[in-house]
């Protein structure tokens, strides 16, 4: 409790702080798994004299956000703080805000255009039927919901055929995929699709429950950044702080969470380099950008604690020392897009090349690097991979790009990347619905398929099974090497398009983010059963999670792009904690 109140800077005495509040219904019965949320309203000025940001090596101090749940009673008890906005949500009511909040809270109902409304992103989208063609929604899915929520209020938006055009061509500019055969079908498909959706929205299936279990956690986050920030991964670091990247304005977040300050490192780029890196600036609509390197995963040395960035922007990998704070820059000798990292016991780090369809590994002990080739599928691709060095040498503005197909010839794209207990590296390609193994020792190579559709992100557990989510299929798949099976568990919400997840070994539990649907979502290995948390904040896009090996706390960050679509319009680190005893 005391580690909490210094987090939000509440200084009164402890027998002070005790707040019970009851939240009920008109009826004045209680309303169960309510989420009531305590935003500090004094909090210390930052210096944003950094283009809107704080300036490198400068700390500053995060309005720390408390969110807790009532119990079976209607009741909570809560800090309480003269200094704080109080927001008091639950399914079906309408939102009731507090600058001094009561000892009860009656909610009223929503009416049914509110109730729609609030519903999350995934309910809505499960009711795109895409003309009953099934494989046009996956291709749309697979391309279309890695940066936002599809469904939600923004996109649902009446727009007309050629202003859906406009929106799917400047997202393919951003990385998205869609074939242009699709193009106009979509565009047509989702004004008229919507359109009946928004007359007809008693069709959209009711959310899931909001359930008992959350009644013994709580929810802290820490708004960084601002609305144009993209904090898209992160590290939890043992030693103590949580690093955080903004993938779209080369920074690094340095968070002491025992405190809410943090300290902003500006990631260095070289001086010929320009913005957008080796792929042209993307952006250029955008008011402000600053990603000459962008970014994106992170994993940390367990020999000396350093971090290890992948820079997708570049041909390179960064390195940054926790006690000097000062950043490396190490030259990449092939290879395209590094993407997501790990290390593993013999201090070597690997990371995925999607591009190029590649796998890199720099052993620390040399300094060398070792770029590893994963088999193209055909010919064709073969030929196009081969050819990306001729492709990068023409400037951004003329290069030519392989136009997308259904079947991403030419881009495999692997993606998520682990190193399993016994060292071998396991490695999931998004595009070609397969997995690859590569010895610890020999560096050898066994593709193996991957039954279901969008391998996006892995993990290993303890007993060294494998663990992926199927993008598209809204699934999580295990793999177990030794029997070489696959099983599947459907997600607890539907048509959730899940981005990545995260293994907590020491406790058996799954963690899947939750992307569309405004939850985190667990998985107990033992039992298989599953648990749902709600996001305290609407239209909170997750892409990774990390767990916390003393009580299993999990973290992750609000990475809606653009994060000005979210609620509060800023971006957050969150992390779920059990309740203190």
């Amino acid at each position: 409790m005391t580690r909490l109140l210094l987090a939000l800077g509440l200084t009164f005495a402890l027998p002070s702080l005790a707040l019970t509040v009851h939240v009920v219904d008109q009826a004045g019965d209680p309303i169960p798994q309510a989420m009531v949320t305590i935003t500090p309203t004094e909090v210390p000025a930052a210096d944003l004299s950094d283009d809107g940001y704080v300036p490198h090596g400068v700390t500053a101090t995060a309005g720390t956000v408390l969110t807790r749940f009532t119990d079976a009673l209607g009741t909570v008890a809560l800090p309480d703080d003269a200094d704080a906005r109080y927001r008091v949500r639950a399914q079906g009511f309408v939102d009731a805000y507090f600058d001094d909040l009561p000892e009860r809270v009656q909610l009223a109902p929503m009416s049914l255009e509110q109730l729609y409304a609030s519903y999350p992103s995934n309910v809505w989208l499960s009711q795109l039927a895409f003309g009953g063609d099934e494989a046009l929604k996956k291709s749309f899915l697979l391309n279309c919901a890695f940066c936002h929520q599809q469904a939600s209020p923004f996109m649902r938006n009446e727009r007309t055929v050629e202003q859906w055009i406009s929106v799917i061509e400047r997202m393919n500019t951003y990385g998205a995929r869609l074939p242009p055969e699709h193009h106009e079908r979509v565009a047509r498909l989702l004004q008229v699709e919507y359109r009946e959706l928004r007359d007809n929205p008693e069709r959209v299936p009711v959310p899931r429950d909001w359930e008992p279990h959350l009644s013994d956690i709580e929810m802290v986050e820490w708004p960084i950044g601002d609305g144009f920030s993209q904090m898209h991964d992160f590290l939890l670091h043992p030693n103590g702080y949580v690093y955080v990247g903004d993938n779209l304005f080369d920074r690094l977040y340095e968070i002491d969470t025992d405190t809410g300050e943090y300290t902003v490192y500006k990631v260095p780029h070289r001086e010929d380099d320009e913005l957008g890196g080796i792929l042209g600036n993307r952006f250029e609509v955008f008011p402000k950008m600053y990603n000459y390197m962008g970014v994106h995963s992170f994993a940390h040395s367990k020999k000396d604690g350093n971090i290890f960035i992948t820079p997708s922007m570049q041909q390179a990998l960064l390195e940054f020392d926790v006690n000097t704070k000062e950043f490396i820059i190490h030259e990449l000798p092939g290879g395209y897009y590094p993407h997501t990292i790990r290390t593993d016991e013999r201090d070597r780090v690997w990371f995925t090349l999607a591009l190029s369809s590649q796998v890199g590994m720099l052993d620390r002990k040399t300094g060398e690097f070792e770029i590893i080739d994963l088999p193209a599928r055909t010919f064709r691709e073969w030929l196009v991979l081969k050819s990306l060095p001729l492709i990068f040498w023409i400037d951004p503005e003329l290069r030519p790009t392989p136009a997308p197909n259904d079947e991403s010839i030419g881009l495999p794209m692997p993606y998520g990347i682990d190193v399993a207990p016994n060292g071998d590296i396991w490695v999931a390609r998004l595009y070609a619905n397969d997995i690859a193994r590569i010895d610890a020792e020999t560096l050898e190579v066994e593709m193996i398929d991957f039954p279901f559709n969008g391998p996006r992100r892995l993990r290993v557990d303890a007993a060294g099974t494998l663990w992926i989510v199927a993008f598209q299929d809204s699934l999580l798949v295990s793999y177990d090497p030794a029997t070489k099976q696959y099983r599947k568990f459907e997600l607890p919400v539907i048509n959730e398009v899940p981005y990545a997840l995260n293994v907590d070994r020491e406790r058996g539990v799954v963690w899947v983010n939750g992307n569309q649907s405004d939850t985190i979502l667990a998985f107990d290995i033992g039992t298989e059963t599953w648990k749902v948390y709600p996001m305290p904040r609407q239209r909170f896009f997750t892409r990774d999670i990390e767990v916390a090996e003393e009580d299993g706390a999990i973290y992750t960050t609000n990475s809606h792009f653009p994060t000005y679509q979210s609620e509060g319009a800023v971006p957050t680190l969150l992390r779920i904690s059990p309740l203190a005893d």
